[in-house]
C-alpha cells in the first residue's frame, strides 16, 4: 500500500524535519513538496479515462506511463508552477522534490524482475531494486502514518515553544 497515501505521508515527514534546520522552508512550503510527492500517482488517472478516449480526442497516440517519470515530474510541476505568482522558482523544486522522493520511494519497491521501472526517463536504463518491500504490504502505510504522527506531534511541541524559525 505504498502508494499516494505513503508518498505524501513520507515527503511530510522529510520536509517537516527538514523545516526544522532550513531558513528558507517554512511549514507554509511542505504542503507544496506534498503535492509535488502525487504527481508520480497521476498515472492512476487511466483508470477512470482509458489512453485510447484521450487519442481520440488529441488526434494522435498518448500513454500515462511518462506521467510516473522524472521527466513527466518535472513537465507536470513546471505547468503546476504556472499557477502560482510568488516564489515560483521554491515552488517548482519543493513540486520536484516531492514528485522524486515519490519516485525513489517506488524504486525501492520489489519488482518480479529485480528491476524498477524507467522512472529515470529520459534516461533508458532500469535500475536495480533492492526491493525492501511488496506494494501491497499494509505495514509500509501502517510505519508512514505512524511516523508521521511522531512528527507532527514534535512538529506542533516545537511552534508552541518560542523558535526563531516560525
Amino acid at each position: 500500500m505504498a502508494e499516494l497515501l505513503t508518498h505524501v505521508l513520507v515527503a511530510y515527514v522529510l520536509l517537516t524535519v527538514g523545516s526544522w534546520q532550513i531558513d528558507g522552508l517554512t511549514p507554509r512550503w511542505v504542503p507544496i513538496g506534498m503535492a509535488g510527492a502525487a504527481i508520480p500517482d497521476l498515472v492512476k488517472v487511466g483508470i477512470l479515462v482509458d489512453e485510447r478516449t484521450v487519442e481520440a480526442l488529441l488526434g494522435f497516440p498518448f500513454s500515462y506511463g511518462p506521467i510516473s517519470t522524472i521527466g513527466g515530474v518535472v513537465v507536470i510541476a513546471a505547468g503546476i508552477t504556472l499557477c502560482f505568482t510568488e516564489d515560483r522558482p521554491r515552488v517548482f523544486g519543493l513540486l520536484v522534490a516531492g514528485g522524486t522522493l515519490s519516485l525513489v520511494l517506488d524504486g525501492l519497491r520489489m519488482y518480479a524482475d529485480g528491476q524498477a521501472s524507467f522512472w529515470l526517463y529520459p534516461i533508458w536504463w532500469r535500475p536495480p531494486t533492492p526491493s525492501l518491500y511488496v506494494t501491497s504490504d499494509p505495514r509500509v502505510t501502517a510505519v508512514a502514518v505512524v511516523v508521521a504522527a511522531g512528527v507532527f506531534l514534535a512538529d506542533r511541541d516545537a511552534s508552541d515553544a518560542p523558535s526563531e524559525r516560525r
